[in-house]
């Protein structure tokens, strides 16, 4: 029911047959055909393969293993990621529509065809969510006492209760803005719930439109209060009724003397992704706050999602009014906004939601973890730790708190230390790191920030730091014009005796210690000089006029890492020809970039072993015969968001790992400054290895992906014992505390 849909571009069978056929007629004397690899049969849809990933999302909706009010999760995480989805790529594809585009994609599709097969793969989809929350979830919440209500279910008590709470709290917040000759279409905002209402005027029997927004500040759910949580008469642990339906029953107070028709919820999707020109930092400062300020209004609207039994009047006039294409429209059957079920979650069950897991502290730092941040240590300090050799974090299995922010916290506080640099993507409210910075501003330290204006979605709360932190003294810079700096570093330099030591962190994730609970992110620890030097050079590109080239271990985008990483792959195909062991593994969350692609099937025809832990995207097909036989990809969506990118490359028994947070996308390599550091400690490269191997023998979370596009969950054979990854890497993490 949930299978993909084969989406393989039209001539494929028909090139596979004459290159048989052409194979099969040259004799042994003659050149095999050399094979395009730039043909679109060998590339999938990016956008296609972002519905796969999400699919997979949905199905740990579906999976009954996991508990039931994860599964809600996962069903909100499902509408949230589709949210994104619309504002950010679909809006892509529909200005390159607008523009006339005529440049195809690498799987040979123009953008009106690439929204059309979106549209195709899409609906099954929201089908099966819609019919999951209806007839399986809300049911089995309800069995335990979790329920969504109905207005129209409640009893006299009940209503009352909420009629009250309508005229108290929701009534003088309501503005119904009505449409005819002198009163236009209302500006509706991104994502809001609204109720398009069609009264009736009972002297002119004219049939009317006005819509209504439901308040941004009040919840979507509103609790009854315990003494009024019962159904059928038996208390109940949770008891909600959908605002819109408190409303769609109370609009007599909004339209007096008029003859309600109907009430539909309706929902629109803008166009949220910012163009701007890149200027001077004050100039592209000013610009991005302009576009923030209206970004939930000026974008064109890309998506509009009704209930099915909307009538014929109310659908038309929101057609016509939010200026969208009949296919522009999604029906569904039941709530809209689901991704509103997040507020389920504060729910007090935790029998029906994952065990708790608390992340350990790094063994090698349990010494310092526990001291007070500002504290002057004795003899053992984070540094002189460091200094005994290289440490590798992995969260959320390990604390962030007590590694990253640690050394940062410790840097900040810490007399010796002179200067502290940093790059800030996206970091959380309240943040300590950031806090820390400021501190270590106050202390006449050398504090320089880089933040990234443009982290989409994120741009506001960044230019908030921004300010903060320059206010508080703190050398604030935005990068390099045209580049986006999506690099996680760290570079702290500390005076000790006679010397200046640089102290470093590279990591895959962002300085956030919200996500560092959710996302699956590696970061190296270590104050080997070469890194010190790159990342000095890699800073001073950042915030002066460097044109900084080369690096001594640091891959760098825009300038090696492509170039590097190639070189790698090209190595390992020679190892192959040369009939010795070839082996690259890698883990991203995105492979994309025709290029990269290309220089894997290059590798795979010349016989090196290939294995992908791709979490996302994935535009490279594997087990093309005679292209892509000894290529396997996996994905992995469970519990955590898998987040960490990490590269290895057997090099004939001289094995190379590294990590970073570089995706193998057009954008990484090209558009943005990237580091991705080598990992040179031999136990902590078997470590790494380890880790890769936990990844590719799951088979619980695991998904194979197939030569069509298409994904097959793995499960234990006979015999097996399943095993989850991210469990297995739970457990371990514990067994360090013993």
């Amino acid at each position: 029911m949930y299978s993909s849909l084969l989406l393989i571009p039209t001539g494929f069978w028909e090139h596979q047959y004459h290159l048989l056929i052409g194979l099969a007629m040259t004799n042994t004397t003659e050149k095999a055909p050399s094979i395009d690899l730039h043909h679109p049969q060998y590339f999938y849809n990016q956008h296609l393969s972002w519905i796969e990933f999400n699919r997979r999302v949905l199905h740990e909706a579906l999976d009954p293993r996991n508990p039931l009010l994860e599964r809600v999760k996962f069903t909100a995480i499902f509408t949230s990621n589709l949210d994104e989805f619309f504002m950010v790529r679909v809006a892509i594809l529909k200005e390159e529509m607008a523009a006339e585009m005529t440049k195809r994609s690498p799987d040979g599709r123009t953008p009106n065809q690439i929204i059309a097969a979106i549209r195709e793969a899409l609906a099954p989809l929201i089908t099966a969510q819609d019919e999951l929350f209806a007839k399986e979830l809300r049911p089995q919440l309800e069995a335990e006492g979790i329920y969504i209500l109905n207005y129209i279910d409640l009893d006299k008590d009940q209503r009352a209760h909420l009629d009250n709470y309508f005229e108290e709290r929701i009534f003088p917040q309501l503005t119904p803005l009505g449409v005819d000759l002198t009163h236009p279409f209302p500006t509706m905002s991104n994502l809001s719930l609204n109720l398009a209402v069609a009264v009736k005027d009972p002297d002119s029997e004219e049939e009317l439109f006005a819509r209504l927004k439901m308040p941004a500040d009040l919840p979507r759910f509103v609790q009854l209060p315990e003494t009024l949580r019962h159904k059928n008469g038996e208390p109940v642990l949770w008891a909600v009724v959908p605002i819109e339906q408190i409303i769609a029953h109370n609009l007599e107070a909004l339209f007096p003397g008029m003859l309600i028709q109907e009430c539909t919820p309706f929902r629109i999707t803008r166009d949220s992704d910012i163009d701007y020109e890149d200027e001077a930092a004050g100039s592209l400062l000013q610009a991005i706050q302009e576009a923030l300020a209206h970004r939930h209004f000026i974008g064109s609207v890309v998506r509009l999602e009704i209930p099915e039994d909307a009538s014929d009047f109310i659908r038309e006039t929101l057609i016509k009014g939010v200026k969208v294409d009949e296919k522009d429209v999604y029906t569904l059957k039941g709530l809209l906004g689901l991704k509103d079920l997040f507020a389920l979650m504060s729910v007090p069950r935790p029998d029906l939601k994952d065990a708790p897991y608390t992340p350990v502290v790094p063994p090698r730092l349990k010494p310092v973890a526990a001291k007070d941040a500002s504290a002057q240590e004795g003899r053992q300090d984070i540094f002189s730790i460091i200094r005994e050799g290289d440490i590798l974090v992995h969260h959320p299995y390990e604390s962030f708190t007590a590694s990253v922010e640690l050394f940062i916290t410790k840097a900040a506080y810490d007399p010796a230390v002179k200067v502290i640099k940093i790059t800030l993507y996206r970091t959380s409210s309240n943040s300590p790191i950031v806090k820390a910075l400021i501190a270590a501003a106050e202390q006449k330290k050398q504090v320089v920030a880089v933040v990234e204006l443009k982290a989409r979605f994120d741009e506001e709360s960044n230019i908030n730091w921004a300010e903060m932190l320059e206010n508080a003294g703190v050398h604030v810079t935005y990068g390099k014009v045209g580049l986006k700096t999506h690099t996680k570093v760290v570079l702290v330099v500390r005076q000790e005796g006679e010397v200046l030591r640089r102290y470093v962190h590279i990591g895959t994730g962002n300085y956030n210690s919200k996500t560092a609970g959710l996302y699956t992110d590696l970061g190296l620890l270590s104050c080997r000089e070469e890194l010190g030097a790159d990342l000095t050079d890699l800073f001073n590109y950042l915030t002066g006029f460097s044109k900084q080239k080369t690096f001594r271990k640091l891959l760098v985008s825009p300038m090696t890492m492509r170039d590097r990483m190639t070189a790698m792959i090209d190595r390992e195909i020679t190892h192959a020809k040369a009939g010795k062991p070839a082996h690259i593994m890698a883990k991203m969350n995105a492979l994309v970039d025709p290029s990269m692609i290309q220089k894997l099937y290059e590798a795979s025809m010349a016989g090196v072993t290939i294995e992908l832990i791709i979490r996302g995207m994935c535009s490279l097909l594997p087990g093309l015969k005679g292209i892509s036989e000894t290529i396997q990809v996996i994905s992995i969506v469970g519990r955590y968001l898998e987040h960490s990118r990490i590269f290895y490359f057997h090099n004939n028994g001289n094995e190379e790992f590294y990590i970073g947070s570089a995706d193998w996308m057009t954008r990484n390599l090209d558009r943005r400054v990237e580091a991705v550091t080598p990992v040179e400690d031999p136990k902590l490269k078997k470590e790494l290895k380890e880790l890769l191997q936990i990844f590719l023998d799951d088979n619980r979370n695991a998904w194979e992906l197939q030569s069509d596009g298409t994904y097959q969950q793995r499960a234990p054979k006979a015999g097996e014992v399943e095993r989850s990854a991210q469990s297995v890497l739970m457990a371990r993490a514990s067994r360090s505390l013993s």
